[in-house]
């Protein structure tokens, strides 16, 4: 029976789940888990935590950085919940989206263009501590900071596990903030399942080491920053791939044209991690995620498909030292490793869900 949703927000959450031919027989195909804005989860959780614990209160006013999969989420949450809701945005808000935004009550406000990773991350932190300053009401969600984001995510895990009842799972996506991947192994971890979790970071990247290295191309926005994540939780993940725009972007397309699903470039990066790491190990079954859609990325990505790679043509360079890192494709296992600083908080009990 279809569900009548009292939000738009309950209702666009939920992904799609799309079987992704791997090249084997059709038990060792990939599935793809294709969200129209997965940090919709991740937002909603957040924000019902902090009402519930009244950290926060109806009215207030919530504010944060994001390249645009967040600004939406949070809008949303915030118009779900009665919130006011402020973004500082980078130039990857398009005008599509920033309408959006706008009508749905948020104020908007982007930082000047930059293609440099730790230039554009820099001055939105800078911009929200402006205006912290001259508005201390206001309540910082830090979606790369506090691990209440991690919450949102159970439902997710849940959904894998219905999807991939028993046997073990290889579980591929950004690492973003970590309140995804990692949320989301955690919480099969914690149901007993076995789960190799892959996470993937564009290059310049501090979180796992690759602040060193440079795309010569553009950066792939919302997997990775120049900035600390507090809230990833290094030691949940097995493997890395450090993956190019080039390579994702030829990625993307050929998810499109072979499945057509038409998604962003982190999900063209994880849709290549995925399927050399099945390539490795063919007992696990391997779901992907795609967070979102790749409506942002025409112009700059798919316009030039005719550019794209040939998928049998990118392999990584398999490396066992950050230093050996190298464009346009690095993977090396990382064996559930702590970063070597202490976690800020504890991984987060649920909240009941309203």
């Amino acid at each position: 029976m279809t569900r009548l949703h009292d939000h738009l927000a309950e209702a666009i959450k939920d992904p799609d789940p799309i079987r992704v031919r791997s090249g084997g027989s059709p038990e060792e195909d990939l599935i793809c888990l294709r969200f129209e804005t997965m940090k919709v989860y991740s937002a909603l959780g957040a924000v019902r935590h902090l009402l519930d614990t009244g950290r926060v209160h109806p009215g207030d006013t919530l504010i944060d950085s994001s390249s645009g999969i967040y600004a939406h989420a949070l809008a949303l949450a915030c118009h779900r919940y009665g919130m006011k809701c402020h973004i500082v945005g980078s130039t990857t808000v398009d005008r599509t989206l920033r309408v959006q935004l706008e009508i749905l009550g948020a104020t908007v406000e982007q930082v000047p263009s930059s293609n440099n990773l730790q230039l554009d991350q820099n001055l939105r932190v800078r911009r929200i501590g402006e205006i912290l300053r001259d508005n201390p009401t206001y309540h910082w969600m830090q979606q790369y900071h506090d691990d209440i984001h991690y919450l949102g995510y159970r439902a997710v895990a849940d959904l894998v596990a219905s999807l991939v009842p028993s046997g073990p799972v290889c579980l591929v996506g950004g690492v973003g903030t970590g309140a995804s991947t990692g949320a989301i192994a955690a919480y099969l971890r914690e149901r007993g399942r076995d789960v190799n979790l892959v996470g993937v970071q564009p290059f310049g990247s501090v979180t796992f080491g690759a602040g060193h290295t440079q795309d010569p191309e553009m950066i792939i926005a919302g997997i990775g920053s120049s900035i600390e994540f507090r809230n990833v939780r290094h030691e949940l993940y097995d493997r890395m791939h450090w993956i190019s725009f080039e390579y994702a972007m030829s990625a993307a397309v050929d998810l499109l044209r072979t499945s057509g699903v038409f998604a962003g470039l982190s999900a063209g990066a994880a849709y290549l991690s995925a399927l050399w790491e099945h390539n490795c190990d063919r007992d696990r079954k391997h779901v992907f995620l795609a967070a979102d859609t790749g409506t942002r990325y025409v112009e700059s990505a798919f316009a030039r498909h005719a550019e794209a790679r040939p998928m049998a043509s990118m392999r990584p360079r398999e490396i066992d030292s950050l230093d050996q890192l190298a464009v346009p494709w690095s993977a090396m296992s990382w064996d559930r490793r702590e970063s070597g600083r202490a976690r800020r908080a504890e991984f987060p009990a649920a909240t009941p869900s309203h």
